[in-house]
């Protein structure tokens, strides 16, 4: 799966970044969020979180963001969530913060709510900005959400606080707010997701007043010295949307309001904002080709970070399609991004900072094709399959086990259905990690 080494080492991908609170990282390398469909039932983080972000720590990455912690454990995203709403866990979280942060790493807690893209496997009652079902060949698989009442909003609000505080009181170095993804906050956000008419819908002030006072309530919780980032789509139209934009339909949110949304945040006070993106119902990296869909894509989103350099002061990570040094080295050159996000790769070899950082590694990180053998399977669980795929080797690494990159789709399946059950084969995001 790689290539042979050599002597180069990419210089900027070495060098510490201060973030505008004043913490310093060691290096670029930002391992970004995959959720590692750890926890069992009582959505408690375990050893094998210790473990698996031990070995991460060792390998020489500068940031490690967690998988999913959801701020309410009724509201899952998919199986295996850790959920964290009171200190009922703290002893297991100062572990993992401790695990994480070993070799000066900083670890970030990813803190989330689903909204209405809960799977009514884990959840028949969600809740979303607006009523509704999901549209699409997925609404199935959804239950219809409730409209959120203003005092629910506030108690959302409180409970990122919360779990903020007690990520900090647990030893976590930093928090990373998703708004991306077609969760909660992307629902706000989104056009096509909120038709509330109140203060949280309608102009894009008032949808992303949601996100606004999450940020603002976070940043409280934890002190102006304590680093917040927010994962926010670069877009998540989807082409179907902008095709009936013609026509005179409305779109979802738009390369010119996520614009718009980033420099607010970073009037407010934000420390890092993740870019990312997806849509409604198509997925934007779930696929099952590994390295020959990144052959045709190279690194994801790298027009609109180009669209945006200049336009902000605060760092950015850019995640999606890193797979060696000469790619990593050229968009920070570039300037395009001051973090090298990435996911996928750093499930398949734990190590790859070390490798790159200090043997100077140039070779490139191919991932496989995941596949079942079965074309009919493949199609109908492609992005889910992928994903499976990727829980499992973490859940090798968590065993003390090597990644295993000959791992069958079938294999991934099978794991996934006997840790989750049926829930394993729900679609559970709209786009899938990088």
């Amino acid at each position: 799966m790689m290539s042979e080494m050599t002597t180069t080492m990419p210089p900027l991908v070495a060098e510490p970044l201060t973030l505008p609170c004043g913490v310093t990282i060691k290096n670029r390398f930002y391992k970004s969020a995959m959720n590692e469909a750890l926890a069992g039932r009582d959505c408690a983080p375990t050893e094998a979180h210790i473990r698996l972000y031990r070995t991460w720590a060792e390998g020489g990455a500068g940031v490690l963001v967690t998988g999913n912690v959801m701020v309410d454990h009724t509201q899952l995203g998919e199986p295996g969530n850790v959920a964290v709403e009171d200190e009922r866990d703290l002893a297991m979280l100062r572990r993992w913060a401790a695990a994480g942060t070993e070799n000066g790493a900083h670890c970030w807690m990813q803190i989330n709510h689903p909204g209405r893209q809960s799977p009514i496997t884990i959840n028949q009652h969600p809740f979303a900005p607006s009523g509704g079902k999901v549209d699409g060949a997925y609404g199935r698989f959804f239950a219809e959400p409730t409209e959120l009442t203003r005092e629910q909003i506030h108690n959302i609000i409180h409970r990122f606080a919360n779990t903020a505080r007690i990520a900090k009181k647990a030893g976590f170095t930093g928090v990373e707010i998703h708004a991306a993804h077609g969760y909660l906050i992307n629902q706000f956000l989104s056009p096509l997701d909120n038709r509330r008419t109140d203060e949280y819908g309608g102009s894009l002030e008032n949808r992303a007043r949601f996100l606004f006072d999450v940020f603002d309530a976070v940043r409280k919780a934890v002190g102006p010295k304590f680093p917040i980032a927010v994962k926010l789509n670069s877009s998540d139209v989807p082409i179907a949307i902008k095709i009936n934009e013609q026509n005179g339909a409305p779109g979802g949110f738009s390369e010119e309001e996520s614009i718009w949304v980033m420099k607010q945040l970073e009037t407010r006070g934000v420390d890092l904002i993740d870019i990312s993106g997806g849509t409604y119902s198509k997925p934007v990296i779930q696929t099952n080709d590994g390295a020959a869909e990144d052959r045709r894509r190279g690194v994801y989103f790298t027009d609109f970070a180009r669209r945006i350099k200049g336009e902000l002061t605060v760092p950015v990570a850019l995640t999606g399609g890193f797979r060696n040094a000469d790619d990593m080295e050229h968009a920070l050159n570039e300037g395009i991004t001051q973090m090298i996000g990435i996911a996928r790769p750093i499930a398949l070899v734990p190590d790859l900072p070390n490798r790159i950082i200090r043997d100077g590694w140039r070779g490139n990180v191919d991932l496989p094709r995941v596949s079942t053998g079965i074309k009919s399977l493949d199609k109908a669980f492609g992005g889910i399959l992928v994903i499976s795929w990727f829980e499992l080797q973490m859940n090798r690494i968590a065993r003390g086990k090597r990644p295993n990159p000959r791992s069958g789709g079938m294999r991934a399946l099978l794991f996934a259905i006997k840790q989750h059950g049926p829930a394993a084969l729900t679609p559970r995001r709209r786009k899938g990690h990088q």
